[in-house]
């Protein structure tokens, strides 16, 4: 078995930031939400989480934070979302307050 046989894990993203439902919304309406995606690069992230937020209704989305995950994470809340994400789709987790 040469190097190029090695079993690669993908690149999973998560992106923390904030939504809203309307234009102009006030800072207390803001809903936090955590993206889960593969994607090349951050670009590419950015693109396909705010394409995905978009989809879901949100008008307007602050992202403050990208990292790339180290595995599948240990909470349950992210078992379903870590899993869409390996199966190609952006995960979103909107925390609604």
């Amino acid at each position: 078995m040469n190097d190029n046989d090695e079993f690669v894990e993908p690149t999973v993203y998560v992106i923390i930031g904030r939504v809203w439902a309307e234009e102009g919304g006030m800072p207390d309406a803001a809903i936090p939400v955590h993206a889960l995606l593969r994607a090349a690069d951050d670009d590419d992230a950015v693109r396909k989480t705010l394409e995905a937020l978009s989809g879901q209704g949100y008008v307007e989305a602050e992202l403050d934070q990208i990292g790339v995950l180290e595995g599948e994470p240990d909470e349950p809340l992210y078992e379903e979302a870590y899993q869409d994400a390996l199966a190609g789709n952006v995960a979103v987790v909107a925390f609604n307050t």
